[in-house]
């Protein structure tokens, strides 16, 4: 059994994340030469480098660092946690989560959920982060956010993944549009028009992909990673567009009236999860998001 620290573990960390030892020593408030020291000594009980120090351009990880690093976050809070419980039994839910959502899913979901939690947990904390699919899922693996809402498409394996709905998707029609007095519509009734087509990937392949299995191709005429500059050019009378994630109203940010019509020849759903890293066990904190974000999907279906 190894017999390094958790302090040790905390001061790794914490260089990593600053950069430098100077940093790591300002946010803890501990002298240098004592984080110095015992990352010294952590290195000589493990028998690895964990730290590249570089004069006047601080510290970088190695690669045994960056192996490690995961999972003493974990460890770390793990340990928080423990420590909350044995201060705090019989009282309610405190502490700090950080959730990492996709940008078309954050605006929808996190700030009911961040409502919600905050009422029935006053002393809980929660940080959130948006992005990419993609930046999410380096942020999960490099221990900067605790969990993830994602959709469920090419996840790693290293991702375990809970389903928390399986929207549909829907055709985004411009006001007056020959079809949006349809019930449904099909996408062979619109692959000759000009596509205005959300491009985050891996949602761009998925959202392509659904034409493909309906034997047309899309005529793609504008992209963009960003839903309401999509929903505004819809607005516009640019074109249509194929989307999953559906807000509650249907004008644009400039006021554009716009439809949405379900797929009648698209039996494929999106998946939206919320994920963590496999083999990491969940606090408490982690399990009572997760619940709650079931909750609100379950509530909105």
């Amino acid at each position: 059994m190894q017999d390094f620290t958790l302090r040790q573990l905390e001061y790794l960390l914490a260089a990593v994340d600053e950069g430098s030892v100077a940093g790591a020593a300002a946010r803890l408030n501990v002298s240098q030469p004592t984080i110095s020291v015992a990352l010294a000594k952590m290195e000589a009980q493990l028998g690895v480098q964990l730290l590249l120090r570089q004069h006047a351009q601080g510290v970088t990880p190695t690669a045994s660092a960056r192996a490690i690093l995961p999972a003493a976050r974990s460890l770390l809070a793990h340990a928080g946690e423990l420590g909350r419980a044995a201060r705090d039994a019989g009282a309610g839910l405190a502490g700090e989560l950080t959730i990492g959502a996709v940008s078309t899913l954050a605006p929808l979901v996190l700030p009911a959920l961040i409502a919600r939690l905050g009422r029935d947990y006053p002393e809980l904390r929660l940080a959130v982060r948006d992005g990419s699919q993609a930046a999410m899922l380096a942020a999960l693996e490099a221990g900067a956010v605790d969990m993830v809402l994602l959709y469920d498409i090419d996840l790693p394996e290293s991702v375990a993944a809970r389903v928390l709905a399986a929207p549909q998707p829907y055709a985004l029609l411009p006001e007056g549009h020959r079809l949006a007095g349809q019930a449904e519509v099909r996408l062979r009734d619109l692959a000759a028009e000009p596509l205005i087509l959300l491009d985050m990937p891996p949602s761009r392949d998925w959202f392509l992909g659904l034409f493909r299995a309906a034997g047309v191709e899309a005529d793609v005429a504008h992209t963009s990673p960003s839903m309401e500059l999509v929903r505004g050019m819809v607005g516009q009378g640019l074109g249509y567009s194929v989307l999953v994630t559906r807000p509650r109203h249907d004008r644009t940010y400039d006021g554009r009236r716009v439809v949405a019509r379900p797929l009648s020849d698209s039996p494929t759903a999106g998946r939206v999860v919320i994920g963590h890293l496999r083999g990491h066990r969940q606090t408490r904190l982690m399990q009572v998001f997760a619940e709650a974000a079931a909750a609100h999907f379950a509530q909105e279906a």
